[in-house]
This record gives C-alpha cells, sequence and structure tokens, in this order.
C-alpha cells in the first residue's frame, strides 16, 4: 500500500446477463494479490462493483450481485472494467454507463472490456482508433456489428494504449495478472495464479485455443453440433448424443457437415482435438499423457500415432519446439 492507497484499484461494472467467469476470475486474481496467502483482504490491491442504483443484476446463470458503490468519480480507480454479457437479444447497457465510461476516458483512466464487454465499450465509441481482442467465438458478430473497427482473435488479450481487451473466460486471469504485475511486481502475479492452480501468467500475444473451423460454418444445426462436440471433447463417444439433440438423423447431420463446412462430424471432432491438444503441449506444462485425456484420445499411443500423422511430429517433437522458439 502507497500513500495509504492500494497499489491496483478497479472499479467494474456489470452488464444484465454478464458472464460469471469473466468477472470472478478477474475479482479472483486481485483478490489473492491483495493480502498474505489467500486471507482475501483488500490491502494491496481492491476492486468495487458499482451501480446506478442498488438493484441486482443478473449474471448468464444467474447468480445475482448487487452494486457497492454508486458509478461516480471514475478517477478513485486505476482501472475501469466491463463486463459483457450474452449475446442473444443484444447487449442491455445500464443506465448511466456511457456518462460514467466518458468521465473515466476524461480523467485518463483506462477501460477494460472483459469477454463481451468489448462490444459495450464500442458501442458507445470507446474503441473507435482501438484495436480490439475477442473471442474466435464472437469475432464474426463483432466485425458485422463494428466493421470499421479493427478486431483480432488470435491473442488471449490485448493492452492498446488505454484500452484493454480480451477473450473472455480463462483469459482474463492472465490479464489481471498482467496488471498486478506491473502494479505489484511479477511474483504477486505468479503467486495469485498459482493458487489458482495456473502455471504462469501468459502473455497477451499467447494464441486463443481458436478452433478456425467453427466460426467458418453457416448452417446453424451444424454450428450446434460443433459447439455440443467441442463442450464434450474429452468424452470418447461424444458423437451419438447429436442426432437426438439436434433432431435430424445420423445420415442428414453427416450430409450437412459436409455441405457447409466440407468434412464429416468425425473428422471436425478429430481435427479439433489435434488442435487443442497441440495448443495445450505448445503453451502448458501438462504432461501429455493427461493431454490425451482431456482431449479425447485413448491413450497416449494414440495421441502419438495421431500427431505423427497430422502434423509430421510428435508430441514431445512439438513442446520441444515450442520451449526452443
Amino acid at each position: 500500500m502507497e500513500n495509504g492507497k492500494p497499489k491496483l484499484r478497479v472499479g467494474f461494472v456489470l452488464t444484465p446477463r454478464f458472464t460469471l467467469t469473466a468477472f470472478s476470475g478477474f475479482v479472483d486474481t486481485l483478490r489473492l494479490a491483495a493480502d498474505e496467502d489467500d486471507r482475501s483482504r483488500p490491502i494491496e490491491c481492491s476492486w468495487s462493483v458499482l451501480g446506478m442504483s442498488d438493484e441486482s443484476v443478473v449474471s448468464s446463470c444467474g447468480v445475482k450481485i448487487a452494486p457497492w458503490e454508486r458509478t461516480h468519480d471514475p478517477e478513485r480507480f486505476d482501472y475501469i472494467a466491463v463486463v459483457g454479457g450474452l449475446m442473444h437479444g443484444g447487449q442491455k447497457i445500464p443506465s448511466g454507463t456511457a456518462e460514467f465510461l466518458g468521465g473515466a476516458v476524461k480523467a485518463d483512466v483506462p477501460l477494460i472490456g472483459l469477454c463481451t464487454g468489448s462490444f459495450v465499450l464500442a458501442s458507445l465509441g470507446f474503441l473507435d482508433g482501438y484495436t480490439t481482442c475477442v473471442s474466435w467465438f464472437h469475432r464474426d458478430d463483432f466485425a458485422r456489428a463494428f466493421p470499421n473497427l479493427k478486431v483480432i482473435s488470435n491473442r488471449l488479450y490485448i493492452v492498446d494504449r488505454d484500452r484493454l481487451t480480451c477473450a473472455g473466460g480463462t483469459s482474463v486471469v492472465h490479464l489481471a495478472a498482467r496488471l498486478v504485475g506491473r502494479h505489484q511486481g511479477a511474483a504477486v502475479a505468479e503467486k495469485s495464479l498459482r493458487i489458482m492452480i495456473e502455471d504462469h501468467p501468459l502473455p497477451g500475444s499467447t494464441p486463443q485455443p481458436e478452433q478456425v473451423i467453427t466460426h467458418a460454418a453457416h448452417d446453424p444445426i451444424v454450428k450446434r453440433a460443433m459447439l455440443l462436440i467441442e463442450e464434450n471433447l474429452g468424452h470418447s463417444n461424444n458423437l451419438s448424443a447429436l442426432p437426438e439433440i439436434t433432431q435430424i438423423s445420423t445420415r442428414q447431420l453427416q450430409r450437412r457437415f459436409v455441405a457447409d463446412i466440407g468434412i464429416t462430424a468425425e473428422e471436425y471432432r478429430s481435427r479439433l482435438r489435434l488442435s487443442r491438444a497441440k495448443w495445450l503441449i505448445q503453451h502448458t506444462r501438462m504432461p501429455l499423457t493427461d493431454v490425451g485425456v482431456e482431449c479425447g484420445f485413448a491413450d497416449g499411443a494414440h495421441l502419438s500415432r495421431s500427431f505423427r500423422r497430422y502434423f509430421g511430429m510428435s508430441p514431445s517433437q512439438i513442446r520441444k519446439q515450442a520451449t526452443t522458439s
């Protein structure tokens, strides 16, 4: 604590149906950096949920969080973070948000877009002239909504001057760790992530575990099947339930996959498993056996054979190449 104030102060604006992971992951990184061990006292850094009224905001999973403070005096904070909500039905922006964020900009307080919070910042004009990072899952939506803005979806997060945006999910903890490292030191950032069972802080340039096939699909049934495959990637037989869920036969589903993206559902699953396994091998220290299980391979030998056939290299060779590059 410097001059009686925490070294890092973050205010949060939650939008209706906000993604709880984006909020909680960021806050927990701050919480673990704020005190000794995990005692959670807001000593070295602090955080606050802001709102124009005392009315609770409902997250995408139904958890409600009531604002702790009214949205005023943005200069009290080092950063203002906007946590976006579900995209279905459009982003709902709480009353007074534009004025509050405008005040933050005038006070030179950097703005953070967590998950789809980037859509909120963009819709209010606060990302004009900036590069925005969004999830590969929302890239097309962002590009359609804001065709004049530069958007990327091949990184975990991006810090473009006084605008910080990230892909959402677990990328938020690495963005938070970057800020902790900047204001409190690298050792504190490492400590926070290790308690969260994260290996170490990842730089923003780390590639997202992006699946280029998924967002190339146009058929809504194929898209839904893709997401179901991805959500259950570690299950050995995650295709058997697709006909019942999509309400079309296996043969019809296969035809729609081939017509839409040029490959079958089995081939899509295979490529997805290989792509995710490669990312884990390159960017984590997870044992290769665990990588295989995580991505749905029968065993280590199955993983190795599949890698050599598809990438022309073994998993261990790819890991060695990643660590020496």
